[in-house]
């Protein structure tokens, strides 16, 4: 099947403000910041980042099937002479433009995520739930960020029906200009927990940066906010002074215009009845987990605000599942038996933890397995970071998780608040727990691995695969965006 175009050059360079060189196609089909990555027929936007400059990678990109490449006129020189190129002062900015014109010229209902914890996950909800009505696009993995959502917007489609966009941020200001750019007709905040303490005096600071999301709302737009939160009113009070039109709540509180009714957990997934605005629904989530339940919440609402068949969205949460990084479960054979293995290694914060731990303590064992935890530090907390830490001990012994294996100088501090019975090994790097890890895990266990980005605990989940390669077997496959 030919991929239709995605954009025209000419509507491209008219976009950008472009001059044009070389040879250029009439249109492309998609677009690239990755060289390594980009499929034929796309364009390739050479920007430049912290590490690396897209424009030493012009020539790769070509070559790798790139239809053409967006390069800066200061760095022209860097392509080939020959090669088929729009020339902008500033590719980054260049790109911006062109998302605003996507927006332009969209005709789909929008809309943006933001939140402390489960943004992913709901925008991957989101995204199917959605997608069972109209086509719908959404931004790719964790695309949340100043390049990541200007990405995402100018890759969508002009026959969407529907859009998804996640939108991050770890210091104040910084979702504004997203948002603006995004011009949502939903806006859902999750959730505002004690996370990116490091770069505020409180967490209610956290709730006024995530309130930003409010201020790009198309007229008439509804903001849609976590009743369970402590933070709801200060959410709400922003909202409004936004000049939002319509402000919806979700959560388990029985004032919530979108209330959970009941759950049922299960290690495989869970059922939910909700009254969502007004209407009773029953459906199964895909994926495991009370948080997973309680995000379900703030997706069917936003799916009913834009006009979406409600049932049909309930439907589609069957087929969720955990992304990549975030709970996706791997089968480990080992011989004389099978262990599970819960890849949560993308990203922690408390709340995180604190879910994924719950998780770990719903899994199946085998007749003497163990429920193990392998932590690594959650960062970015400020100076509460060692009671943050410390405080997970609760939450191991509430959940029955029977080892804890800790990495880093701030998870020691977990390691030191838990029971001498709890203990499975502790090291001041990820790279140097494994090989306790390694030996540890045992036919019938069920083994849980998480912690901050930075600290590196994707290596742990890749050397148990490794180990148990040839016949490891995915449970779940992780969601694309």
């Amino acid at each position: 099947m030919t991929t239709p175009p995605l954009w025209t050059v000419a509507a491209m360079a008219e976009a950008m403000g472009a001059a044009r060189g070389g040879p250029l196609p009439a249109a492309v089909t998609g677009l690239s910041i990755d060289s390594r990555t980009v499929s034929a027929g796309e364009a390739f936007f050479a920007i430049t980042g912290d590490r690396l400059d897209g424009h030493d990678f012009v020539g790769q990109a070509l070559a790798n099937g790139a239809a053409l490449a967006v390069v800066s006129a200061a760095r022209r020189d860097a392509a080939p002479t020959d090669a088929p190129l729009l020339v902008v002062d500033d590719v980054l900015a260049a790109l911006r433009d062109l998302a605003v014109a996507a927006r332009a010229r969209s005709p789909a209902r929008i809309v943006a995520v933001t939140g402390s914890v489960g943004k992913t996950s709901t925008k991957e909800a989101l995204r199917i739930a959605l997608g069972a009505d109209g086509e719908t696009h959404a931004s790719l993995a964790s695309f949340n960020n100043h390049w990541g959502v200007p990405l995402s917007l100018a890759r969508l489609p002009e026959t969407a029906e529907y859009a998804v966009f996640e939108i991050g941020m770890n210091h104040a200001g910084e979702i504004t200009p997203l948002v603006k750019l995004v011009r949502p007709h939903v806006a859902i905040v999750t959730t505002v927990e004690a996370v990116h303490l490091e770069n505020f005096s409180s967490v209610a600071g956290i709730a006024d940066a995530k309130a930003e999301i409010f201020l790009g709302l198309e007229p008439g737009g509804a903001a849609v906010i976590n009743r369970d939160n402590p933070y709801w009113q200060q959410l709400k009070q922003r909202a409004e002074e936004a000049g939002v039109a319509r402000v919806v709540t979700f959560g388990e509180h029985a004032e919530a215009d979108s209330r959970l009714v009941r759950h049922a957990l299960q290690d495989d997934g869970s059922t939910a009845e909700a009254s969502i605005l007004g209407t009773l629904v029953d459906y199964r989530i895909g994926a495991p987990g009370r948080h997973f339940v309680l995000n379900s919440l703030p997706v069917l609402t936003a799916a009913t605000l834009l006009g979406a068949d409600l049932a049909l969205a309930a439907l589609a949460l069957a087929a969720q599942r955990p992304a990549a990084g975030r709970g996706t479960r791997l089968t480990l054979a080992m011989g004389t038996g099978e262990a599970l293995l819960i890849d949560e290694s993308y990203n922690a914060n408390p709340t995180s933890m604190r879910a994924a731990l719950a998780v770990l303590g719903q899994a199946p064992v085998g007749p003497r397995g163990r429920r193990i935890a392998v932590l690594g530090d959650m960062l970015e907390l400020g100076p509460t970071a060692e009671a943050l830490h410390r405080g997970l001990a609760e939450a191991v012994i509430e959940h029955r998780i029977d080892l804890v294996f800790c990495a880093g100088p701030l998870m020691r501090h977990l390691w030191e608040a838990l029971p001498a019975e709890r203990h499975g090994g502790v090291a001041a790097s990820a790279e140097e727990l494994e090989a306790q890890v390694l030996a540890a895990v045992h036919p019938g266990d069920a083994v849980m691995v998480k912690g901050s980005l930075g600290s590196r605990m994707g290596p742990i989940v890749k050397s148990l695969v490794r180990r148990y390669a040839a016949a490891a077997a995915r449970d779940d496959l992780p969601v694309r965006g």
